[in-house]
């Protein structure tokens, strides 16, 4: 940690995303003032021109690694880092860039590229964590700002950040939603997702998308076995665990259990 008479320094990294969880800090509008103001913001790109060398208190890093050069960039980073946190699903899951994961990424590039061999990419998307030892994963697609705030005050007070560890249909109930699966036939994902979005999508009578990846203990079979009473035929279950972290463990392994 810094000196007590230095602010601890915060930097934010980007790799292989969308940017939506780096803007989520820059959202916090009245909150990010306190941040600003608790801590020096010694890099982070999308917000400052301002580049400060040397190590840092905490990292926040957003994006996924796919190519050689990002393997090599996440160790450089690590290195600089006394804590490092993954924030959004392509940190924690690989993202939706993850998909590459189940196909012939070589076939990609030659149909999207004019010069494939000009490409060098790797054949997987993968989390931070698959490369470099990480101190926290905070996930979603975005992540809460919410919950970003409380992990950036947790590392900076040297404790366990709080996180809800329960499924999206906590949230419901907390909220007083009607269950759109039970009341509405509506195919939803909450009952094996991670909390953390306030039940948005059901608040608005649509299903859970799976946004936040994965709980800790989820029942994706259980799950399937009711989104196929729904109608779901076995290529469209395996579709609806391949989304946002379609490369998170549990929901790989469902959506392989439904494969042609």
């Amino acid at each position: 940690m810094a000196s007590s008479k230095s602010k601890p320094r915060l930097a934010v990294w980007k790799f292989a995303s969308c940017d939506g969880c780096q803007l989520s800090l820059l959202d916090c509008e009245d909150e990010l003032l306190a941040v600003a103001g608790a801590v020096d913001i010694a890099y982070f790109p999308e917000a400052t021109r301002g580049d400060v060398t040397g190590r840092y208190d905490l990292s926040l890093v957003e994006g996924s690694i796919t190519t050689p050069h990002d393997a090599e960039r996440i160790r450089a980073v690590r290195r600089r880092s006394r804590a490092l946190v993954t924030i959004g699903a392509c940190a924690t899951a690989g993202g939706i860039q993850a998909l590459r994961n189940f196909a012939d990424v070589q076939e990609y590039a030659s149909i999207v590229y004019a010069r494939p061999d000009y490409i060098r990419t790797l054949a997987t998307s993968t989390p931070i964590a698959d490369h470099v030892p990480v101190d926290f994963e905070l996930r979603g697609c975005p992540i809460s700002k919410r919950q970003l705030i409380e992990v950036i005050t947790a590392f900076l007070v040297r404790r366990r950040p709080v996180t809800p560890p329960h499924s999206v249909c906590v949230e419901c109930k907390l909220k007083g939603n009607v269950c759109v699966m039970v009341a509405h036939g509506t195919p939803c994902l909450g009952p094996v997702t991670h909390a953390g979005c306030g039940a948005l999508c059901p608040s608005y009578d649509r299903g859970c998308y799976g946004c936040y990846g994965p709980m800790e203990t989820p029942n994706a079979p259980a799950l399937s076995r009711a989104l196929a009473g729904l109608g779901m035929d076995e290529r469209t279950l395996q579709r609806v665990y391949r989304t946002f972290n379609a490369n998170a463990g549990p929901f790989r392994k469902e959506s392989d259990r439904h494969g042609a």
